[in-house]
């Protein structure tokens, strides 16, 4: 059986966190032994020793990707825990305390975004130095979406330490008509409404405002907006639906049971131009067979393809994805079309177990090339 300890810094439950819940929730266990490292707090570890898992809480890592201190911590932790595969996700002290702690024991790495990448980075020195960390400290690296590997290649990082393994997530359950019709009478919205909803943290970066723009080209019609999620940007979305009267956009704040708004959505939207990889979100509908309206930023054009599965628009373009909702609105019959293809898509790519099959075997290559890598050092 191969001892993993997987390595996660974040104290809210993000895209990272739901990953490995699903992977938690499927692997294999009678291969593979895990714990997980996390941050004392954070919200994921109750979760996670529900699932039977071993967690272990540390004071001082939060939200760091890399502190000096860290890696002290992360070592003292590897020598009573001796892990053969160490799985990290975004925490650069924990890859240096590996290699400093051990030359036997392999590292993955999980890129879960996709950044609009600085050109500094991407030509000499900056794209040299960041290469040579990611092809040093990781054996493999996973990612998340062809376009974050694409992110990698840009800046440095070896293709044949690059392995794509999409997200994965749990199908949604499906609420019965006069649940779903109680859902919608709680928004205030009427039931003859078509209903657009974007599922996303309210950070600038997600493109809601586009949103918005295209809920002011189409307000004389009867289409609804959703806007599902809390963050930062909330009272400043709010104040543009006021000031351009778009009593056609309902702000629902964080949901608890976000299934709920899944189930009543006719398209989902998705407007981002920074850090998409694989949506969550945008998979999570598609196990409900809906079909959706997406920017070509990132990993979206790899989940919807354009005339198969939902349409995809250029960022930063409120006409564009207005023009695509109307399209849609006005065409029941390619709309139900394209909510099949979501579902079949789904179905063939994007399941919680697709994934946990894909990252264990990337475990699998790794332990042996960390093996062979080893050997090698010996004979020199």
């Amino acid at each position: 059986m191969v001892k993993v300890l997987n390595i996660i810094t974040d104290m809210n439950i993000g895209g990272a966190g739901n990953v490995l819940m699903n992977f938690m929730r499927n692997t294999n266990r009678s291969e593979f032994h895990h714990t997980v490292m996390l941050p004392e707090g954070a919200q994921l570890a109750p979760i996670l020793r529900a699932l039977d898992i071993d967690v272990i809480e540390v004071r001082g890592i939060a939200e760091k990707s890399f502190h000096l201190g860290s890696v002290r911590v992360f070592k003292q932790a590897f020598a009573r825990l001796n892990p053969e595969l160490v799985h990290t996700h975004a925490s650069l002290s924990a890859r240096i305390a590996t290699r400093l702690w051990s030359k036997k024991c392999a590292i993955v790495h999980t890129r879960h975004c996709v950044y609009p990448q600085g050109r500094f980075k991407t030509v000499f020195p900056m794209k040299q130095a960041l290469g040579l960390i990611n092809n040093r400290l990781s054996d493999l690296i996973i990612a998340v979406s062809p376009a974050a590997g694409d992110n990698l290649i840009e800046t440095g990082t070896s293709p044949d330490k690059i392995l794509t393994v999409f997200n994965g997530v749990e199908p949604m359950r499906e609420l019965p008509h006069d649940e779903k019709g109680a859902v919608k009478a709680s928004l205030g919205i009427a039931d003859d409404r078509f209903i657009c909803a974007v599922i996303a943290r309210l950070v600038p970066e997600k493109g809601h405002e586009y949103i918005l723009g295209a809920a002011e080209i189409l307000k004389d019609l009867p289409i609804t907006f959703i806007i599902a999620g809390s963050g930062p940007i909330l009272d400043r979305l709010r104040a543009i639906a006021d000031d351009r009267g778009l009593d056609n956009c309902v702000f629902t704040g964080f949901i608890e049971d976000i299934a709920t708004i899944e189930n009543i959505m006719d398209l989902q939207l998705n407007a981002s131009y920074g850090t998409e990889a694989t949506s969550l979100s945008l998979l999570e509908g598609m196990s409900l067979g809906i079909p959706a309206v997406v920017s070509d930023f990132g990993g979206n054009p790899y989940i919807i393809t354009d005339g198969d599965n939902g349409t995809v628009v250029p960022q930063h373009d409120p006409a564009a994805l207005a023009s695509a909702i109307r399209r849609l609105f006005d065409d029941p019959e390619t709309l139900a079309r394209m909510g099949g293809s979501s579902l079949q898509a789904f179905n063939g790519r994007f399941t919680a177990q697709a994934m946990t099959a894909g990252v264990e075997q990337v475990y699998r290559d790794a332990v042996k090339l960390r093996a062979g890598s080893a050997k090698s050092g010996k004979k020199r």
